[in-house]
């Protein structure tokens, strides 16, 4: 008789749509795993892993708040232990390589087939390092520069900036999301400008999408 791939796995699932959310439950639960609990933002994420210290985390680069990147820096703050699956929907390098490099156990493109979904959270459930097949090749390239990005020339902390402000939010409200004040915010956006030679949040907003990191 097979054993189950996440046989008795305790997983939290933290994704911001409810529909996305049961259909990863149905489909680990019929892997074998135990879902203990389902987050909606990456503050939830941070409250429920503390709560129920799963087996593994999955979750979602792309959330409200303070979102995946940034839930993953301050998790592993505190539990760095943690072993957690990212998940998104881009398929540019720039967001799994900051990912990994934050350390996440693993990265997996939301295009996967279930069963790959299933083997990649058996392995990060297990400890063992995981990244997508089909990024590997362009990590890769990165790492050994063979590829440009304009994320590149900017910090960890100058890049959960830069996203959250391409994707249309004031300079207050992540501000409060990245537990930063105003200021710091606003000397991040500074040199976010000089660094990508934008010169307003419209521009800034371009050079997201033009790159895959934000979608239209």
């Amino acid at each position: 008789m097979n054993q189950l791939p996440l046989n008795g796995k305790r997983i939290l699932i933290a994704d911001d749509h409810a529909v996305v959310r049961m259909g990863f439950r149905l489909l680990l639960e019929g892997g074998g795993a135990i879902v203990v609990a389902e987050a909606d933002s990456g503050e939830a994420a941070i409250a429920l892993y503390a709560e129920h210290r799963p087996d593994a985390l999955m979750m979602d680069v792309t959330m409200p708040g303070l979102g995946g990147l940034g839930a993953l820096e301050r998790l592993l703050a505190h539990h760095p232990d943690a072993r957690v699956l990212m998940l998104s929907a881009h398929e540019d390098v720039q967001i799994p390589g900051r990912a990994l490099k934050a350390g996440a156990t693993g990265y997996l493109s939301k295009r996967a087939e279930p069963a790959e979904m299933l083997r990649a959270l058996a392995q990060v459930a297990r400890g063992q390092r995981y990244i997508d097949p089909a990024l590997a090749p362009q990590l890769a390239l990165a790492q050994l520069g063979g590829a440009s990005h304009p994320g590149d020339a900017l910090t960890d902390k100058e890049f959960a900036v830069f996203l959250q402000l391409a994707r249309g939010r004031s300079v207050n409200e992540v501000a409060t999301t990245q537990h930063l004040s105003p200021s710091t915010v606003g000397t991040h956006l500074y040199h976010i400008k000089q660094k990508l030679n934008a010169g307003n949040a419209a521009e800034l907003a371009l050079i997201a999408v033009r790159s895959g990191l934000i979608e239209v």
